[in-house]
């Protein structure tokens, strides 16, 4: 108890508030108990408690915490642990009865609902599909739990196939056996009525985070009731923000809810046929999360972290919750260190410095021998050396700010990094604004730098003298490290990316080091220059440019390019148009010369018997900036998606990884003879390349693994790396805390963060990570910090390893999940599944009735026959009427069945379009905003619908990306030529790559960031009409920057877009012209009334 004490109490505080700067007299005074005695644990609350659920007799709640549930009297006390272990459980539910609990937990990679009994036992598994299932309730005769669970619809429903986002709900029983469907309408949270007649939830519209708070827009959730004998849906809330988790009250007149009609989330009362609320709770600045009702009327629920009781007369009372056990420590833990993330190679090209989960390492090359240069909880990267080797770079966010460090052997005995025993490390730029991305000038008198991001300087090691070189206005980064600079041989100049206050923009700048003189751009390409670099000890720049590579259709996608080359020295220049075999005889006569010179100096030196001199000074570069145009070359042969490249000091050879089959290849191209062929077959991942410095070895990282590769055999060989490092997971999840506050800080669109106060809900937020020891509740805590920005694009997000989870493999069918007899019923087979071949005799109606010799009882959960099955054979036997048969297949991903799923969908709405308006009208949709889906646009509307009279464009539940510009250009066509061949006048004329006939955009709530923006400057520009239901304003473009534990990711919007209104869109909903919703029934009963309209408004264009 006392070693929890001294964790909990000292360690964690003492780490966060000192890198907080939130030092308390409370927390001193609590140290100094914690050391006296070892019972202060034990009277400290649990905080960050997640989904309580409070028991039908109102005496007992259990609640999740620290990845364990807990049980404790609903006056507070000492909880006691119910589940233990590593998985992390949640989301408890009592039976009506209190006798048993469900959950779900996350014991086989995904979660799963769990039963167990009440006063703790073997939990049981009820769900064993891949889709995350949730218990929401149990029937009320207690026999069955009620769960969510994200799986295909039924075949009719023509809803968009988003298993992501649409839950159906199922019952289970709580012994285990078949789930049965009882609704496909997409609802959470649902709970029955006392009688259970009829179902209370709350819906989901479409992609916006869960945990966003604060915004007032069609997206945002409603409560709904669902009478199940009636099969009828009726809405009960009418605020437009936020209503979420209804239950019924205990005499099922009432519905109790959540939502932010106050402006912060709020418990309110309102009747089951709706109509107006009752406020019953006033918290400020937090929102009340995780409703639950006993059946005496006692309410539960959180409240910053806290669970609080009431009832609907009397105030809301905080339980004091103790935890006495260890369940939830977490220990350091030793992790491998072989994935790379970035690295560079030392001058001596002996020893490689390498980044790792955020902490700077060196290894040898031919030596595993590795050394942990830097050791704290923050972040470390953008590592580079001085020329001699003898000093590193790196830039570390630490003290609040990021700045810039210097590491350098502390013993003179010691010759490498990787070798050594300790280091010295110093600041060399530390100050409050924001500093990275240090190069040492090949001279060593000098450290460039970035400061905020987007300011380039220059540090004077002796004066300690900063001056700038590229001044604010020019780049706007959009990731940290986002462009680049490179020093001159001479180390006089500069050469840098410059987006010359333009967005989506970059040219490569020329600067002087001391900041005199104005920007030189060497190409000034409209095609942009990028990763330029040096050569040919200065007298040439290389970059890359997709002039004359193949591009994406879409003006925001992949391009192929080119590694070109400009001259600054004519002598160069003329030197390198010479052919090889010209090339090899001047430089044999050159060397020779060079040679007799060395020889006749040397004589000269023997007779004083002198000391071999220092190496000479580098002569500055005399650089010709005139016709530039002229001494300009393509050094590559073959256009392609290049990693990086590298050149040999005479530039004969160009080497680079390049992706023209699957994987990026090591290629070397000889530029004089045109000769390309593959180096190194790697198949790998983009990387960083360098050359050592005799020219002979290559150095890169393949799929996060360092190798060496013979520059001339093409040999590849792993760089062993011999270490590990002592990880400690709750001071990282501090250090990216305060990292995703600060970056919010300096990145957010609105610098004003939209008048939060930002700083108080770091530190309210903050006090709860001492009670989080894994990623679930730290992605909720990241969420509801981020949640409170009232901004789009934001959240955090956690990717849980599922390796070695079930993984449910697709037959390729739709099922009848209301089929309650022995066997499967197949409803549907899905066009390019497994099961449709020309082989295949299963069909609708059809009964499997055994897979792979199992017997499919009618009690029985048959998911579990699937899991883990995909591409391997699989037995099934069919009963179809009195007649039974076999069939071999290979199940297939649900993955790729939900991009069967898409594709059957969209075939739905094209027959549908055709059928409506008697043929005259096409279809296209967009399922994202991305050149893939703009290539299907181009296709279908100028493919098989050429000669339709118009064009239905549905953006439905598209997710974004960047192609409104593409797609308002190319539905805004305006003819104005034709074409008659031998005098015939033919169908159509210019623009031929644009549609030039009317059109109308279909949209919904689901519409998000540019499938935002792209209606919007429909309506805009006034193209066509909008048909559909309002759209969310989240017109922002976003960095969703992962970090240094890579299953934690977090979003900024962080671009601004600026319509005709001449303010952002962002939180600006989009109305449709032609407002249309789409009724639950409607769908599930095959029935799209928003298609319907659009067909409808658009033949009134083409009659």
């Amino acid at each position: 108890m006392l070693r929890d004490c001294i964790f909990n109490t000292i360690i964690k505080p003492i780490y966060f508030l000192i890198h907080s700067n939130f030092f308390m007299k409370k927390h001193v005074i609590a140290i100094m108990l914690c050391l006296l005695t070892g019972s202060l644990f034990a009277q400290e609350n649990a905080r960050w408690l997640r989904y309580p659920s409070i028991s039908p007799d109102g005496k007992t709640i259990v609640f999740g915490y620290m990845g364990n549930l807990y049980k404790v009297n609903s006056g507070g006390g000492n909880a006691t642990a119910i589940t233990t272990g590593d998985a992390y459980d949640m989301r408890p539910v009592w039976s009506h009865d209190g006798k048993t609990l469900a959950f779900a937990s996350d014991r086989y990679g995904n979660f799963d609902v769990y039963t167990m009994p009440a006063q703790g036992g073997a939990p049981v598994r009820l769900s064993f599909n891949s889709a995350s299932d949730y218990p929401y309730d149990f029937t009320i005769d207690n026999k069955n739990v009620l769960f969510g669970s994200g799986r295909d619809a039924p075949a009719k429903s023509v809803r968009f196939p988003g298993t992501r986002y649409w839950q159906n709900l199922y019952t289970i029983p709580v012994e285990g056996g078949r789930p049965v469907l009882v609704s496909a309408a997409g609802a959470e949270d649902a709970h029955y009525s006392k009688d259970g007649s009829t179902i209370v939830f709350q819906d989901r519209k479409g992609y916006e985070d869960p945990w966003r708070k604060h915004h007032t827009s069609a997206v945002t959730r409603d409560i709904w009731t669902y009478d199940i004998a009636d099969n009828t849906y009726n809405q009960l809330s009418t605020f437009k923000g936020e209503n979420r988790e209804p239950v019924f009250s205990a005499d099922g007149n009432s519905v109790f809810s959540l939502n932010e009609k106050d402006g912060t989330q709020n418990l309110y009362k309102m009747s089951v046929s709706g109509g107006n609320e009752t406020q019953l709770t006033t918290f400020k600045d937090f929102p009340v999360r995780h409703l639950s009702i006993a059946d005496n009327g006692t309410l539960s629920f959180t409240w910053k972290g806290d669970i609080y009781t009431m009832t609907e007369s009397s105030q809301p009372q905080k339980l004091d919750i103790a935890v006495m056990d260890d369940a939830g420590f977490e220990p350091v833990k030793n992790m491998d260190i072989n994935t790379v993330t970035e690295f560079a190679v030392s001058p001596n090209n002996k020893e490689i410095a390498f980044v790792n989960r955020g902490e700077v390492f060196v290894t040898g090359v031919d030596d595993s021998r590795t050394k942990r240069i830097t050791n704290t909880p923050e972040q470390e990267r953008m590592v580079s050396w001085s020329l001699d080797g003898k000093t590193l770079l790196f830039s570390g966010e630490r003290d609040g700010s990021w700045n810039v460090y210097k590491v350098s052997l502390q013993r003179p005995e010691e010759d490498y990094f990787f070798a050594s025993t300790v280091v010295d490390t110093k600041p060399v730029i530390a100050t409050d604004a924001e500093e990275f991305q240090p190069q040492y000038s090949p001279d060593g008198k000098k450290i460039a730098f970035i400061e905020e991001r987007n300011i380039l300087k220059v540090l004077d090691v002796d004066s300690g003298k900063k001056t700038t070189i590229l001044p604010e206005g020019h780049n706007y980064s959009y990731s940290d490290g986002d462009w680049k600079y490179k020093w001159s041989p001479d180390s006089r100049w500069l050469m840098v990316d410059d987006q010359k206050g333009y967005f989506f923009n970059n040219n490569t700048a020329l600067l002087k080091a001391d900041g005199t003189d104005d920007i030189f751009y060497p190409v000034n390409s409209g095609f942009g220059e990028s990763n330029a670099k040096w050569a040919m000890e200065g007298k040439m720049m290389t970059y890359e440019s997709s002039r004359e590579g193949r591009k994406s259709l879409a003006n925001q996608g992949s391009s192929e390019d080119d590694i070109y080359a400009v001259f600054f020295d004519q002598e160069a220049f003329d030197k390198y148009e010479l052919s090889k075999e010209e090339f090899e005889l001047l430089n044999d006569r050159e060397q020779k010369e060079k040679k007799e010179q060395e020889e006749k100096e040397e004589a000269e030196k023997d007779k004083k018997d002198k000391k071999k001199e220092d190496k000479e000074e580098v002569k500055p570069l005399k650089l010709d900036f005139d016709n530039l145009d002229i001494r300009k070359e393509k050094l590559t042969i073959n256009s392609s998606s290049i990693s990086d490249y590298v050149l040999n000091k005479d530039a004969s050879k160009v080497y680079y990884l390049s992706s023209f089959e699957k994987g990026y290849d090591l290629w070397v191209t000889e530029p004089r003879t045109r000769e390309t062929k593959i180096l190194a077959k790697l198949g790998g991942s983009p990387s960083g390349i360098e050359i050592s410095d005799d020219d002979k070895t290559l150095f890169l990282s393949n799929n996060g693994k360092l190798v060496k590769v013979d520059a001339e055999k093409g040999e590849v060989t792993n760089i062993a790396i011999s270490g590990d490092m002592v990880l400690n997971p709750s001071a990282e999840r501090v250090y990216m805390f305060n990292h995703i506050w600060r970056q919010v800080t300096k990145k957010f669109y609105d610098p004003t963060i939209h008048g939060i106060d930002w700083k108080m809900y770091h530190d309210e937020y903050a006090q709860f990570l001492p009670h989080i020891n894994n990623n679930y509740d730290f992605q909720e805590l990241l969420s509801e910090l981020l949640g409170e920005l009232n901004a789009s694009h934001t959240g955090g997000r956690y990717g849980a390893s599922s390796e070695n989870g079930d993984h449910t493999a697709s037959l390729g069918l739709l099922f009848d999940e209301d089929y309650q007899g022995e066997g499967i019923k197949v409803t549907e087979v899905i066009a390019g599944g497994p099961t449709d071949n020309a082989k295949n005799k299963i069909k609708s109606g059809d009964i499997i009735t055994e897979i792979n010799g199992e017997a499919i009882k009618s009690d029985e959960n048959w998911n579990k026959y699937l899991n883990n099955l995909e591409d391997k054979n699989v037995l099934l036997t069919v009963k179809n009427g009195s007649s039974t048969f076999s069939e071999t297949i290979k199940p297939i991903s649900m993955g790729e069945e939900s991009r069967l799923m898409y594709k059957r969908w969209v075939n739905m709405m094209e027959h549908k379009v055709d059928s409506l308006s008697n043929g005259q009208l096409g279809y296209v949709h967009i399922q994202g905003m991305n050149d893939s889906s703009f290539r299907d646009v181009f296709e279908n509307a100028l493919g098989k619908n050429l000669n339709k009279k118009a064009l239905v464009v549905d953006t439905r539940f598209n997710g974004g990306g960047w192609l409104h510009d593409d797609l308002n250009t190319f539905l805004s066509g305006d003819q104005y030529l034709q074409f008659a061949p031998q005098g015939n006048l033919v169908k159509g004329g210019e623009p031929m790559t644009r549609w030039s006939k009317p059109s109308i955009v279909l949209m919904s709530e689901g519409n998000y960031s540019d499938a935002f923006i792209f209606p919007y400057v429909y309506k805009q520009n006034k193209v066509g009409k909008l048909v559909g239901m309002p759209v969310a304003g989240t017109g922002t473009a976003v960095w969703w920057e992962r970090q240094i534990d890579p299953s934690i990711v977090f979003g900024i919007p962080m671009v601004a877009t600026i319509g005709a209104e001449g303010r952002p869109t962002e939180n600006l909903e989009l109305e449709p012209d032609i407002m249309v919703p789409l009724p639950y029934k409607a769908f599930l009963n095959g029935e799209d009334t928003q298609l319907q309209a659009a067909v409808k408004e658009l033949l009134k264009e083409v009659k």
